[in-house]
């Protein structure tokens, strides 16, 4: 009873310290977009200009920078909550490639938007957002890993109206293409890190029917030439009679 408990006792530990862990990262970033915010308004700043604006060279640091700046406290807020638990999500359940697919999600995100985006400054971390749901749910999907099958479906129950962001006018004064270049970079991420990060385990179970029946092959391998020996003996025998 006692090793049991304590058995419980260190594993509850365990995803304590992970959760904390996972955490990390996705507080300092939102923690820098707060205080990104608070200065521009406590110093009656405007760093918009330090938006990705297409195809310009004074908006190629905003492909870095344009995460951290938002036009108002509800799209400071409306992109904190999502950003945060998706983060932790993906930091939690796909701790190896966790920094990667978020960092290249980052940069493939506010590459693409300068690419492609239309004329204007394009602000806010709604770009990552949606690549890491993106991301999140199609990497489920394409592992076809049960827990990880049913975080894309938790992704889908809380953020699926996030799908309508995703195409132009539905919105007003919003970067849909930012949206959906972010969705687009989350697709690509999945399919590139597929074989990379948490897999669907291999059960013992599956271990042995595997060897139960490489024996039987096996097996059935040695009698067939065990049969054709004593054919061979039996033709020459008759030979020689």
């Amino acid at each position: 009873m006692e090793a049991s408990e304590k058995h419980t006792g260190s594993e509850a530990e365990f995803y304590r310290r992970k959760f904390f862990l996972s955490s990390l990262i996705p507080f300092v970033f939102v923690f820098i977009m707060w205080m990104t915010f608070s200065v521009e308004r406590l110093f009656n700043l405007d760093f918009s200009g330090f938006g990705i604006h297409p195809l310009s060279a004074d908006g190629l640091p905003g492909i870095i920078l344009s995460p951290f700046i938002h036009s108002g406290l509800k799209h400071l807020f409306n992109n904190t909550v999502p950003l945060f638990l998706l983060a932790v999500a993906l930091f939690f359940f796909y701790s190896e490639v966790a920094l990667k697919v978020f960092s290249l999600t980052w940069l493939f995100s506010g590459i693409l938007v300068w690419l492609a985006g239309r004329e204007a400054w394009h602000i806010g971390a709604s770009g990552l957002v949606y690549g890491l749901a993106s991301f999140l749910f199609f990497s489920g999907i394409i592992r076809k890993y049960f827990r990880l099958v049913a975080l894309s479906l938790l992704i889908v129950f809380l953020y699926g109206s996030m799908v309508w962001g995703l195409f132009p006018g539905i919105y007003e004064n919003v970067s849909w293409e930012s949206h959906m270049l972010g969705f687009f970079a989350g697709i690509a991420l999945a399919v590139w890190f597929r074989k990379e990060g948490p897999q669907e385990p291999v059960y013992e179970w599956m271990d042995e029917e595997e060897e139960s029946e490489s024996e039987s092959e096996s097996e059935s391998e040695s009698e067939s030439e065990s049969e054709g020996e004593e054919y061979n003996r039996s033709a020459k025998e008759f030979e020689r009679n």
